[in-house]
């Protein structure tokens, strides 16, 4: 994840205190669209995220998290690929105080539904149709799920089950929020600190059911390597 990777001595990091959706929020400012700080593979062709369009992904997807009802404590389990979605539903939840998790994407059925109903998870990011119906199927043993949210449109067309909802959609929920409640998203990110649970990490299960891990930025920062 890029925003791991900060130089200690960078004015105004605070290396102490910082949170992922800080370093976010700070690098924004600092680059913004002159520095690349995502890239995908499209069609063969290498597509830029800037770190201000990242902030900006990140942003209003929380708000729309936050217009669907998602609050302090709320995990947001993600399962799919290594895609820029995953990052930015990941920081969004953190930003609003939440718990992200990931689910193996080659999990099967009762897999992916032990470890949504183990963390609590009312919220799901789902790849594809593929990691979708994993969820709508197992939906029955899953009586507090509310949203399941796609990220990939491709054969979604003729599902109408009211848990759905497509990923830009839940940002476009957030830009109107943020015209009903400003600042809400910059606030929840000042209230942040290390010692909040910063994801969930789930094993695989091998051995027996799987076991969740709660990680902070303060128990991340022990994992990493400042560069001078």
């Amino acid at each position: 994840m890029p925003l791991t990777y900060i130089k200690a001595q960078e004015p105004g990091v605070d290396i102490a205190n910082w949170t992922l959706p800080l370093l976010l929020k700070q690098n924004a400012e600092k680059y913004g669209q002159d520095k690349v700080a995502l890239r995908e593979k499209e069609y063969g062709i290498w597509q830029d995220v800037s770190w201000r369009q990242y902030q900006e992904r990140v942003k209003y997807f929380a708000l729309g998290l936050a217009a669907l009802g998602f609050r302090d404590d709320d995990a947001l389990a993600i399962i799919g690929d290594n895609r820029p979605e995953w990052v930015y539903a990941e920081l969004a939840a953190q930003s609003l105080k939440g718990r992200p998790l990931g689910i193996y994407q080659d999990s099967i059925l009762t897999e992916v539904a032990y470890v949504i109903d183990h963390s609590g998870a009312r919220f799901v990011v789902a790849e594809d149709q593929e990691q979708t119906d994993k969820v709508l199927d197992m939906k029955e043993k899953l009586p507090n799920l509310k949203k399941v949210i796609y990220t990939d449109a491709k054969g979604m067309r003729p599902y109408d089950d009211p848990l759905l909802i497509f990923f830009p959609e839940v940002e476009a929920l957030g830009r109107q929020f943020e015209t009903e409640h400003p600042g809400y998203y910059e606030r929840s990110v000042d209230r942040l600190t290390p010692e909040d649970v910063a994801l969930v990490a789930y094993t695989s299960g091998t051995t027996g059911f799987p076991k969740g891990v709660m990680l902070s930025p303060k128990n991340i920062r022990a994992h990493l390597q400042i560069f001078k």
